[in-house]
């Protein structure tokens, strides 16, 4: 199956060198280029891609407001944005994941590892690592902890609780299988519960809600 990609970047020849990059791929294609974020917006409502490839600082409006128009919080259908940046600057990671991109990529990166995040994102998988996540979000857990609740508010089970402060822990889903004594097979389906349950899109969000309604420290 195609991945429909949308490529947003106020420099002309990053915007093409990176379509030219994509569309060489069997299951990638380039459905659309555009310069600023507010185009983005509108191009996204006409062709839907699977992922928007989206820079930060562009004219008329910057890359994380045009990620929170396309993937944030009441968004009816969320697209899938990877940000990438020559600013590698943690606020502007925090805000980009805030505003609901599913990955951050700096413009140095390889074309391979272009080409991966932008398959990874497509899958609904978040493209930081764990631990990386972990670092960004716990940095800002004061910003973003405006809702206290107690655990036992949670939908979530003492199992899936326990899951989940593992994921804000940076665990992978083999570490957590570890610690906790039970299959991969089984995380996996915790996981899945837990995104469900909490109506969020992948574990960048879950790090974030976790911080946010104070279930860690």
């Amino acid at each position: 199956m195609t991945i429909r990609v949308l490529v947003c970047d106020d420099q002309a020849l990053i915007r093409t060198g990176f379509a030219t990059i994509i569309d060489a791929q069997p299951d990638l294609e380039v459905v659309g280029e555009c310069g600023d974020g507010l185009a983005a917006v509108e191009l996204a409502a006409q062709v839907h891609p699977d992922v928007v490839v989206m820079d930060v600082r562009m004219p008329v409006l910057d890359g994380i407001e045009a990620t929170r128009l396309l993937a944030g919080d009441g968004v009816e259908h969320p697209a899938k944005v990877l940000v990438v940046t020559t600013f590698n600057l943690d606020e502007y990671v925090y805000e980009a994941l805030r505003a609901g991109a599913s990955g951050f990529l700096l413009k140095d990166a390889p074309p391979a590892q272009l080409l991966h995040g932008i398959r990874t994102v497509a899958t609904g998988a978040a493209l930081l690592a764990p631990e990386v996540t972990r670092q960004l979000v716990g940095r800002y857990a004061a910003r973003i902890r405006p809702v206290r609740t107690s655990p036992d508010d949670s939908p979530l089970t003492p199992r899936e609780l326990e899951v989940l402060r593992l994921i804000a822990d940076g665990l992978s889903n083999t570490e957590i299988a570890a610690a906790l004594v039970i299959s991969q097979e089984t995380v996996k389906t915790y996981v899945s519960r837990i995104l469900a349950k909490l109506g969020l899109r992948d574990r960048v969000q879950v790090v974030v809600h976790a911080y946010r309604h104070g279930l860690v420290s």
